[in-house]
């Protein structure tokens, strides 16, 4: 069974209209299996003031199986890897219904962020952390925040652009790109080329 691109459409639609939600979502190419989610750092938690990329890309029998989804953001929390973005997150995996959505995900991410659950997690070591010294904890999670999730210390992302956009690509995928590398063009180019 192909994928529903009418319902993905519909999908992406629904998130463009409900700016107010915190999170966005970038088509990368020509596809709608490979995308690129924006979210907010929710107030109140070492992430607040950052800008969170993840990595989407959508199987064949979407939305039947979930999305693989991928924080391509560093960040330091007990449910995502520090070391790949790798998410640990019940709706992701045998939780996840046909009836949810990609917004439903994506806000799900950001609750995550605000309410790590360290007894079920994907980085042990910051689990550790996070259950013996939950001020430690916050205040490494703010550093990584404020190194790789505040996206107006993208230096040089004009000329970074222009270089992306003579290889051929669109300039809004250049900047959404370079935004999720953290400025690194190396990256841009391994996301925008789905590496």
């Amino acid at each position: 069974m192909p994928m529903d691109v009418g319902r993905v459409q519909k999908e992406i639609r629904d998130i463009e209209r409900d700016r107010a939600s915190g999170v966005t979502i970038e088509v990368q190419g020509n596809s709608l299996q490979k995308m690129i989610g924006c979210l907010k750092g929710p107030s109140d938690t070492p992430f607040e003031g950052g800008t969170f990329y993840v990595n989407i890309e959508l199987d064949d029998q979407y939305p039947f199986v979930p999305p693989k989804m991928r924080f391509i953001t560093k960040v330091w929390h007990p449910n995502i890897s520090s070391a790949n973005g790798a998410i640990c997150l019940d709706i992701l995996k045998d939780q996840w219904s046909p009836a949810l959505t990609l917004k439903t995900a994506l806000l799900s991410l950001q609750a995550l962020l605000s309410s790590p659950q360290p007894d079920d997690p994907q980085d042990a070591v910051v689990a550790r952390q996070y259950l013996g010294s939950l001020p430690e904890y916050r205040q490494t999670a703010k550093q990584w925040t404020d190194t790789y999730a505040h996206t107006q210390q993208v230096v040089g992302l004009e000329a970074k652009v222009q270089q992306i956009v003579e290889m051929g690509f669109e300039r809004e995928q250049a900047v959404v790109a370079l935004r999720a590398a953290a400025g690194d063009e190396n990256q841009a180019m391994e996301i925008l080329l789905g590496a």
